[in-house]
């Protein structure tokens, strides 16, 4: 009998400490995905100058003929996590694989940050992101990445002269499989407030 009390108290335990350790891994890739993008000097001074920003550790997009993509992140006021978002699309045309990365989408004022954080916020089909890379070497640009065997870590011409557009200023860093491009067109968000 104490045996099996010993045991549901282990499991109630486990199940109890699985929550914090899952809550305590977000939050790592959170702090993680915030210094991988504070290491690329040309997006750093956005965090110092923008209003607020989302980031999305981690967004899968994949494919084969008909394509998504989805992902989590937070949205953040002063340094401080203000909200939770998610983003999702659906593409149909020429594509087969997949593909992950991690965004930070950048907010220039109180306005472009309210427009995001009233829900349903969509990115125009004409939108589109500039990727990054964090490792020395690395190409930037709007079309995609590419790794050069330079060790330099100077950015490019397209990372130095990135500007908001419409209040909104957005950065991709490739995490896995190729990046081709750095489309955000047709992505939708979600916003919930922290309560």
């Amino acid at each position: 009998m104490i045996k099996r009390v010993v045991a549901a108290l282990g499991l109630v335990a486990l199940a109890i400490a699985m929550p914090v350790s899952a809550k305590k891994k977000e939050v790592k890739d959170y702090s993680t995905t915030i210094a991988d993008f504070k290491k690329i000097p040309d997006v750093a001074g956005f965090f110092g100058s923008a209003h607020g920003y989302a980031v999305f550790p981690t967004i899968g997009k994949g494919g084969l003929g008909i394509g998504g993509s989805h992902g989590k992140g937070q949205v953040y006021r002063g340094g401080k996590v203000i909200g939770y978002t998610s983003t999702s699309d659906v593409s149909i045309g020429l594509q087969a694989g997949g593909q992950s990365y991690s965004q930070i989408v950048f907010f220039e004022n109180a306005a472009a940050l309210d427009k995001f954080t009233k829900g349903n916020f969509e990115f125009a089909a004409s939108a589109s992101a500039i990727a990054v890379q964090a490792t020395a070497g690395a190409s930037t640009g709007t079309e995609g990445t590419g790794a050069s065997a330079s060790s330099s870590k100077t950015a490019d011409k397209s990372t130095a002269g990135a500007k908001y557009q419409d209040g909104v200023v957005v950065f991709t860093m490739a995490k896995g499989g190729l990046m081709y491009a750095a489309t955000i067109a047709g992505q939708k968000y979600t916003y919930t407030p922290v309560e």
